[in-house]
């Protein structure tokens, strides 16, 4: 089973070390077979190739079982004619990634806005607002005078269903709710679509509840009842936001871990972006990317039916959890001293045992 690292830019580099670290100790540990393997992007490979996501490098994704994507830079790329691709775009719209999944929970040991929650965004990952991945041809802005700048949202039938489904299948394996968050009463049409297929898968899984809430609504409920929500499945932008912000309340964009599946492919991908703030200084908390990989390895064993997959993660996942219940292991986002590395080493000793 290949599996393809690509660092990205800025911390990028300094939290895919680590992880690949951890990755190969839990491939041994557990037997699982995997070939690791990396590939520049980002402006490390602009400078080399003059793309920072050339076709080679999404062929090559394409070539393999799933991919870890680094945080990138893509505010500081130039425009998409000379080069400046981005790839968390491009892979999403060209392997057809449509399930943004982004969990958020309290820990043990982390300092956190709110007492409880565990809960998991099912974000719909192709349509939307998204300018830069729901065309065909072009992006979904455009000006058509000087004064007047437009943007074009869509929302399909296909896309709200199998979003609505894995949001579904997924509260069934948790504590079967689903609320779904929309702005139907601005939006009818486009959000009378998304809705109606939720509503209409809804009705497939009668053990499931299904709860609504106005988007403005839900942002003010993750802070007042936290604890409430199990899955929360909604639009492209909600759910970039909301998922941003239930990161913060349980302990901060550090720890927010997400994957991006389709039917044939995964990757994982932390939620929050490349820190340039920070970038060489050997502080970046690792964790997002290294519960982000375990989330694949999850998903990869799911999907070819290998619990011994499924057991690296958890594994995987639980020795993150012990590193992070010890103040004393806590970088600097956390409120700690320690470094990357460091924090890693820590992880890397609770795989041991």
């Amino acid at each position: 089973m290949k599996i393809l690292i690509l660092p990205g830019d800025d911390i990028g580099p300094e939290i895919s070390v680590p992880n690949e670290a951890a990755l190969k100790v839990l491939n041994e540990k557990f037997s699982l077979g995997l070939q690791l393997d990396s590939r520049d992007i980002g402006f490390i490979a602009y400078e080399k190739e003059g793309s920072t996501f050339s076709i080679e490098a999404l062929e090559h994704c394409r070539q393999c079982d799933a991919v870890i994507l680094g945080p990138v830079g893509t505010y500081k790329y130039p425009p998409k004619e000379e080069g400046g691709v981005s790839p968390s775009a491009t892979l999403r719209k060209e392997l057809d990634l449509y399930a943004n999944i982004r969990p958020s929970r309290t820990r043990k040991g982390i300092s956190a806005v709110i007492d409880q929650m565990d809960l998991v965004f099912m974000r719909e990952n192709t349509e939307g607002f998204y300018a830069d991945r729901n065309m065909f041809s072009g992006s979904g802005e455009f000006m058509p005078t000087e004064d007047v700048a437009l943007s074009v949202r869509k929302i399909t039938r296909k896309g709200s269903m199998r979003i609505a489904r894995a949001a579904f299948d997924l509260a069934a394996k948790r504590r079967n709710k689903v609320t779904v968050v929309h702005k139907e009463n601005v939006l009818k049409v486009t959000e009378g679509l998304f809705m109606s297929c939720v509503r209409e898968v809804a009705g497939d899984y009668p053990g499931v509840e299904l709860e609504d809430l106005i988007v403005d609504a839900a942002a003010a409920h993750l802070i007042r009842r936290p604890a409430d929500f199990d899955v929360i499945v909604t639009t492209n932008m909600y759910g970039d936001i909301l998922s941003d912000e239930a990161a913060e309340l349980s302990g901060g964009l550090g720890l927010g871990a997400a994957i991006n599946v389709g039917d044939d492919h995964g990757i994982a991908q932390a939620a929050h972006g490349s820190a340039p703030d920070i970038a060489g200084m050997g502080i970046a908390n690792p964790t997002a990317l290294m519960v982000s990989s375990a989330m694949l390895l999850d998903w990869l064993g799911r999907k070819h039916n290998r619990e011994d997959l499924r057991a690296a993660a958890a594994h995987y996942e639980k020795a993150v959890d012990v590193t992070l219940s010890d103040p004393l292991n806590h970088t600097p986002d956390l409120g700690g001293d320690r470094t990357t590395e460091q924090f890693a080493d820590s992880v890397i000793a609770a795989i041991h045992k």
